[in-house]
């Protein structure tokens, strides 16, 4: 598997440099295309209020330039932000549910990159929701930075795989081969709590090491019992590894009313001072 493309969201906060800066190097270091996805938020279909229409209707075209016009701005920063590091590149301007515009788009990349929830930026609730939905709908490997400044010089040099032998972890380890192979440093981390015994039909994470080898990316492998909530013993560990990337499984089900996520998946996508690779 290769990054022949690579999918950014862009929105109008301040964290999106972040991710888009990172993206952008990602893109540089593995030859690909660079995406940037812009939902305007504005309803699909609307255009110019016809002559003679309502108060109402003139009310939500003009809001609807609005927010095209401000998703114009956003393209523009973004190609301004990028034109040094990436030699491929556009943007799209999708109207409609901002989730659909992302997943939809994203599903023509390999990689998918959004920002983390920011519950103090001045957005609404669909936006603080955006990473997890897009994850539990893409079917893409996505990639959540969070807006930490430390980020923006990340060179995911550093990776630490959460591995539990299951379906998700296994699509997520999957997802990470191009950035696994670019890596100095990958430790498999086979996380339990005390005094629970491992599942003997989970793949020993030796067998996986062995695995990554023979596709060229050495890794050493770590087995912890914990106390600790699997998040919090998971992202301890990131911080003592000085990890530059986490990769572990998004757990959760999609749903057309309603998205539901594991707890360790969201404990860790809301504290995670790390980028998280997760795949569902």
């Amino acid at each position: 598997m290769m990054l022949s493309t690579i999918s950014v969201h862009l929105d109008h906060t301040e964290c999106c440099e972040v991710r888009t800066r990172l993206a952008a190097r990602l893109a540089r270091l593995h030859g690909s295309h660079l995406m940037g996805i812009v939902p305007t938020w504005a309803p699909a279909g609307t255009g110019p209020a016809p002559r003679g229409s309502g108060d109402l209707d003139r009310t939500i075209a003009e809001a609807s330039l609005h927010l095209r016009r401000r998703a114009e701005t956003v393209a523009h920063v973004f190609h301004s932000r990028i034109r040094p590091a990436a030699s491929s590149s556009d943007a799209r301007l999708v109207d409609g549910d901002p989730v659909q515009a992302v997943v939809h788009h994203g599903r023509a990349s390999d990689l998918i990159v959004v920002g983390q929830a920011d519950e103090a930026a001045a957005v609404c609730e669909a936006a603080n929701r955006l990473p997890e939905d897009v994850m539990l709908n893409a079917g893409r490997p996505v990639l959540i930075v969070p807006s930490a400044v430390r980020c923006a010089s990340a060179d995911l040099d550093r990776i630490l795989v959460a591995w539990d032998g299951s379906r998700e972890a296994a699509m997520s380890l999957r997802g990470a081969m191009p950035l696994l192979r670019s890596a100095t440093h990958v430790t498999l981390l086979s996380l339990r709590r005390e005094p629970a015994a491992a599942s003997p039909q989970a793949p020993d994470p030796e067998d996986l090491s062995g695995w990554l080898l023979r596709h060229g990316i050495q890794a050493s492998v770590e087995r912890m019992v914990t106390p600790l909530r699997i998040a919090e013993a998971l992202l301890d560990r990131a911080e003592v590894l000085a990890s530059d990337l986490l990769v572990m499984g998004g757990y959760g089900h999609a749903r057309v009313q309603q998205q539901l996520l594991g707890g360790v998946t969201r404990e860790v996508l809301m504290r995670s001072g790390v980028p998280l690779l997760m795949a569902h």
